[in-house]
């Protein structure tokens, strides 16, 4: 058996999710996964992250936006130490998955650092240790990079490679005054200071598509809160790219996010 009920904080704040409880927090750090029809990708992470031990480390808690394809079954989480799976009922798409596992996060107040990856089987989950390492050094914000020494790319695609290269990160970095290598990586770390931030503030509704993770890209250094990039493995499979960002549009949408951001259209309002 468990226990389900619903969360419905202010909805211009936190969209509507159930909460789907599988285990009591028990460490310091959670490791957030947002899902949504990954089928065996999340599978398979789970996996190696059983195989790894994480959850002697921290608590897992996946995020879903609503996954119609079965992988989610109750007793494959259990059996891979999910400690809470949480669905999104409200709109929105990754940013408001996040939000949502933000603030579920938050309410526990023994954690103290947020892991955030990708539900899709690209990104090797050996480094979150080094992540929890780094926030507990006094790091608030950590991002995985496969372009710094350490760090593996494979089978990027070029279109990819070059907005990130030449467009995304430098663009950033600029602005934000840090310099960034991989900043479309969902692969990141939070302390909970940042996501307490009176200056950050990430739970607002203009936060819905991909805007928190630029946004945060930007707004974290300009505040003087300490960033730093840890190398890690991004591979592609070589035959699909495992991604919810359409090649055109959803590509120039990642575009306007990023102008936005720096332009500080997301900050929060004096």
């Amino acid at each position: 058996m468990h226990a389900t009920d619903s969360h419905t904080a202010d909805p211009s704040a936190i969209p509507e999710y159930t909460i789907q409880r599988l285990a009591p927090a028990m460490r310091k750090h959670a490791v957030v996964i947002p899902v949504i029809n990954e089928g065996q990708r999340i599978r398979s992470l789970l996996q190696r992250m059983t195989d790894m031990n994480l959850s002697a480390i921290a608590d897992i808690v996946i995020v879903d936006g609503g996954s119609t394809d079965g992988s989610l079954d109750e007793s494959f989480l259990r059996a891979n130490s999910v400690a809470a799976l949480l669905t999104k009922v409200g709109p929105g798409r990754l940013s408001a998955q996040l939000r949502c596992a933000y603030s579920f996060c938050l309410e526990e107040d023994q954690y103290t650092g947020i892991i955030t990856i990708d539900g899709n089987d690209k990104d090797d989950p050996a480094p979150i240790p080094e992540f929890i390492s780094a926030l507990e050094s006094g790091v608030d914000f950590v991002q995985a990079s496969r372009f710094i020494p350490g760090g593996i790319a494979e089978n990027t695609p070029l279109s990819r490679y070059v907005a990130i290269r030449g467009i995304h990160a430098p663009l950033l970095s600029f602005a934000s005054g840090f310099r960034w290598t991989d900043t479309t990586q969902g692969f990141r770390a939070y302390s909970r200071r940042l996501l307490e931030h009176p200056g950050i503030q990430p739970f607002r509704a203009v936060f819905s598509g991909y805007e928190l993770l630029a946004y945060l890209s930007y707004r974290a250094p300009r505040l003087g809160l300490k960033c730093i990039e840890l190398p890690t493995s991004r591979l592609y499979p070589p035959d699909e790219v495992p991604t919810k960002i359409s090649s055109f549009r959803g590509n120039l949408g990642v575009l306007a996010v990023l102008f936005k951001s720096v332009l500080g259209r997301y900050n929060p309002a004096r």
